[in-house]
């Protein structure tokens, strides 16, 4: 993608866009000058965020494949980005070629590529809404056509959480969807932290929220754990992200607290 193309309707030219920036984070093109000089900035401050970003993606890639042993057939994935490599429906339809997505955002770029993506997959669909209104969500015509909520279903809440502000009630968001839920439903999540590198999250929440779309807030591993609540954690329970269930090829970092996210995964309780 180039500056010169024709921006989607709603895109503000003059702010980073965090689903940008995370696309430039990985690697991939959809993506304009502005994200990257955003995200040099952030490099600046913490070197490795590229290596942070690729682990997060891999998290999610590894807790899909986990739901999908577990037999889960039907994922929401919400703030889902711009489509990259190892989309959720590409590794759940993977295990199960008729495993239902609904990927969620109101990135104007993510949901224009992720309809492309999808114009031709049946059991896959876009909804452009703000996770911070789940009624919007759960009552859209993608969900209430491509999931059964009589049957197992999993959220996927990853590296989202940390761009709703406290005022907007993450715990809230968390309980709305978790309420839909089938008794047996899952919840995966990540979430930025500032543990272990306060001072590095203090930066790097500075400069999101004088250059990107959504401003950062980071929580504490107890704050983060709260998230889960009516959700029974499965081990390795809350954990920097790259120790999450790492499989065998995957190297396991010397100093894991440098990176700044933990991630876990929960069944609904009771």
């Amino acid at each position: 993608m180039t500056d010169t193309d024709a921006l989607p309707p709603g895109t503000d030219p003059d702010k980073a866009s965090v689903a940008r920036m995370y696309d430039a984070m990985l690697g991939g093109e959809h993506n304009f000058a502005i994200d990257r000089e955003a995200v040099a900035a952030v490099t600046a401050i913490d070197p490795q965020v590229r290596t942070l970003a690729r682990a997060n993606r891999a998290f999610l890639g590894r807790a899909v494949r986990f739901l999908a042993r577990s037999g889960v057939r039907q994922f929401i994935d919400l703030g889902s980005g711009i489509p990259t490599q190892g989309n959720v429906h590409e590794v759940a339809q993977a295990a199960s070629p008729q495993a239902r997505v609904v990927y969620v955002d109101k990135d104007p770029v993510a949901v224009a590529h992720s309809t492309t993506l999808l114009a031709d997959n049946p059991y896959a669909d876009i909804v452009d809404a703000d996770i911070r209104r789940p009624a919007d969500v759960l009552a859209s015509p993608q969900v209430r056509k491509l999931i059964d909520f009589d049957q197992p279903v999993a959220v996927l809440m990853v590296a989202i959480l940390h761009f709703v502000a406290p005022e907007e009630n993450p715990a809230g968001i968390v309980a709305a969807f978790r309420d839909a839920l089938p008794e047996g439903g899952w919840l995966a999540l990540s979430h930025a932290t500032n543990q272990d590198r306060p001072d590095t999250a203090a930066a790097v929440t500075q400069l999101y929220r004088s250059r990107a779309t959504s401003p950062v807030t980071v929580r504490s591993h107890e704050e983060i754990q709260g998230l889960f609540t009516g959700f029974e954690l499965t081990e390795p329970g809350l954990v920097h992200v790259p120790l999450w269930r790492p499989d065998e090829n995957e190297d396991i970092p010397e100093n894991p607290s440098e990176y700044w996210v933990y991630a876990g995964v929960g069944r609904k309780s009771g």
